[in-house]
């Protein structure tokens, strides 16, 4: 139980700092960016296992989780810029008679 608490304290803390390094507006909660710091850990445990880095499972360093968080932010990020619309632009699945209502 310690250890997950342990975790859920390092992942805010690298999560946080993975927030204020990328530049841009996150609009994360404490419980994303806290979730945003354990899924670096992961991606960095995984991908540095895979590259043979780190024997298997064994956790990755502070450096390796800080670069999974932001790999992570920057992905959600483009994630984000590529399903938002440009203002003014209608939904692509709006019906006609919305995007162009009859003139009376």
């Amino acid at each position: 139980m310690l250890a997950l608490i342990g975790t859920i304290f390092v992942g805010l803390i690298v999560g946080l700092i993975a927030r204020a390094i990328k530049p841009g507006d996150d609009k994360l909660g404490w419980t994303m960016t806290a979730l945003l710091g354990i899924g670096g850990s992961f991606l960095a445990s995984y991908a540095g296992s895979a590259m043979g880095w780190y024997p298997p499972g064994a956790p990755a360093g502070w450096i390796a989780t800080l670069v999974g968080a932001i790999v992570l932010l920057g992905v959600g990020a483009l994630r984000e810029r590529r399903q938002a619309p440009a203002p003014g632009t209608p939904a692509p699945f709006a019906p006609a008679a919305v995007l162009h209502p009859p003139t009376r």
